[in-house]
């Protein structure tokens, strides 16, 4: 069976994408390590980019076009974490003493996940951003491209953070707030401002950190055991 996909020529796209450029690293003998694994896992890589532009394709080409407005609109909204900042003051001003906290840990979460995603996971990633024009997306669908790297989702990171850090403090949003973050990150991939491998590595990392952010919580006595 073929690949889903074409390789592209080495130096085509030089930043793009992240898989791409480890796995020649690794065939170039950058990386210290047997010649044997050293091509093992450059083909496992290869195979990875390949993949993650084969979804990305099929769900550019997904026939929903009662999706399209409405994810459009989700993947704007959530520029600057603005659903998260509007969710933490409704359980501010109605949770009470430990819904304040759960507000105060969430936005913590954000803020260190914006840190660590936005900052040096993007600038080591240096991925561009997908061809909307080249994979397919519809024009009706897309947003504003980010002037910023592609990988990892900086708004899958801070959604994923925000859920976790707010859903271990206050059980009960714990669902709903994890279905908000994966249709954010989902409405990244499909208005095309991201491939999937950049919502998935950014939505692991602000789960990672927002667990962090609630356990340091509960350890300074911010939180109650």
């Amino acid at each position: 069976m073929s690949d889903p996909l074409p390789l592209e020529p080495p130096d085509a796209h030089p930043l793009e994408p992240v898989e791409e450029r480890l796995a020649r690293r690794l065939e170039r003998g950058e990386v210290g390590a047997g010649a044997r694994s050293r091509r093992r896992a450059a083909s496992l890589l290869h195979r990875l980019a390949r993949y993650d532009r084969a979804v990305f394709r099929s769900v550019a080409q997904m026939q929903t076009p009662l999706l399209d407005e409405p994810l459009r609109r989700a993947s704007v909204f959530a520029n600057f974490s603005k659903p998260w900042f509007l969710v933490a003051g409704v359980v501010a001003l109605l949770g009470g003493p430990l819904g304040r906290r759960a507000a105060a840990t969430g936005l913590a979460a954000i803020g260190t996940a914006s840190l660590v995603v936005n900052q040096p996971m993007k600038r080591a990633g240096e991925r561009r951003r997908p061809d909307r024009d080249d994979l397919g997306v519809p024009h009706e669908r897309r947003v504003s491209m980010p002037s910023s790297t592609s990988f990892p989702s900086g708004h899958s990171a801070s959604a994923a953070a925000f859920a976790v850090a707010v859903g271990d403090v206050l059980p009960a949003l714990r669902l709903p707030l994890r279905v908000a973050a994966s249709v954010v990150g989902f409405s990244r991939v499909y208005t095309g401002v991201h491939y999937p491998a950049d919502v998935l590595v950014g939505a692991t990392s602000g789960a990672v950190l927002g667990r962090l952010v609630s356990r340091a919580a509960r350890r300074t006595g911010f939180l109650p055991e």
